[in-house]
């Protein structure tokens, strides 16, 4: 198994006016639900990390796969952590979410991983969502092609392929409190 996963923890949580990924759903911290569903399709799993770095590689210390990196320029955005992720990977492909995606199926994962294209995203009812699946050989690309802004005019520019899941959890990502509440009603729903 030669995957490994970048999570996005670096942000600010501004909107939700509360750090978001120390908030618990059920016994768990929404930074630990996401890495879990995870956790078993990856070979490690990379952290970026900003504000709240601390508290973040505290939290996931207990995952001996997790490697909490810090982006020391979290402040010009999500794609800087994108970057500095990329710059941690050594597998053939690597999954890419946000950290805020608390409440993705296991078996999800496992369906993304079985496709062999380039690049990959899971679709629920026509809506494409997270995670998305990258073969390696595009980090340069990413890494240090100008023209892209973010993570999404990259993926604009090139053919992806939708994987169908029956997973609302790939749409559900947390950035505010209707958001988290909404969130938490789905993960008991779904017990």
């Amino acid at each position: 198994m030669n995957i490994e996963g970048i999570v996005l923890a670096a942000g600010l949580s501004s909107r939700m006016k509360k750090y978001k990924m120390s908030l618990m759903i059920g016994n768990k911290t929404v930074i630990e639900r996401c890495i879990e569903s995870m956790y078993d399709v990856c070979s490690r799993i990379i952290v970026v990390g900003g504000y709240n770095y601390d508290l973040i590689s505290e939290i996931l210390k207990p995952y001996r796969k997790v490697k909490v990196i810090l982006n020391s320029n979290y402040m010009e955005g999500m794609f800087s952590s994108v970057k500095t992720g990329l710059k941690q990977v050594t597998s053939e492909r690597f999954l890419l979410i946000p950290g805020d995606y608390a409440v993705i199926n296991k078996s999800t994962y496992g369906q993304i991983i079985q496709s062999e294209s380039d690049i990959v995203s899971p679709t629920y009812r026509g809506e494409n969502g997270h995670p998305i699946l990258i073969k390696s050989t595009y980090i340069d690309d990413i890494l240090y092609n100008k023209s892209y802004e973010s993570l999404r005019n990259f993926i604009e520019v090139h053919k992806v392929t939708s994987v169908m899941v029956e997973d609302q959890g790939i749409l559900m990502d947390i950035d505010n409190i209707e958001d988290y509440n909404k969130v938490k009603q789905y993960f008991y729903s779904q017990l």
